[in-house]
């Protein structure tokens, strides 16, 4: 329950909902790409992708020096797979 709720904390935000809408559209994007899309400072980006990556929801890897974030691929039976295909 504990889980569920965080997950509909961290989803309560308008800029970390625009976050997924925008790596679903582009698939992979930096913290600077995505800061620039959004209209907010790389720092505040960066946490925002923090909460995201920490609940599963968002992914990265490293690639030279950037880090690329896309969404998870997480499983279909799980309330976050039901509530992200709903974004």
């Amino acid at each position: 329950m504990k889980k569920l709720t965080n997950l509909f904390k961290v989803l309560g935000n308008e800029r970390r909902l625009k976050i997924i809408k925008i790596l679903r559209a582009e698939r992979e994007m930096t913290v600077g790409e995505i800061s620039n899309r959004i209209n907010l400072s790389f720092k505040s980006t960066s946490k925002h992708l923090q909460r995201l990556d920490a609940l599963g929801l968002i992914s990265h890897r490293q690639v030279s020096n950037k880090v690329l974030y896309y969404l998870s691929d997480l499983k279909k039976n799980s309330p976050e797979y039901k509530i992200m295909s709903m974004i």
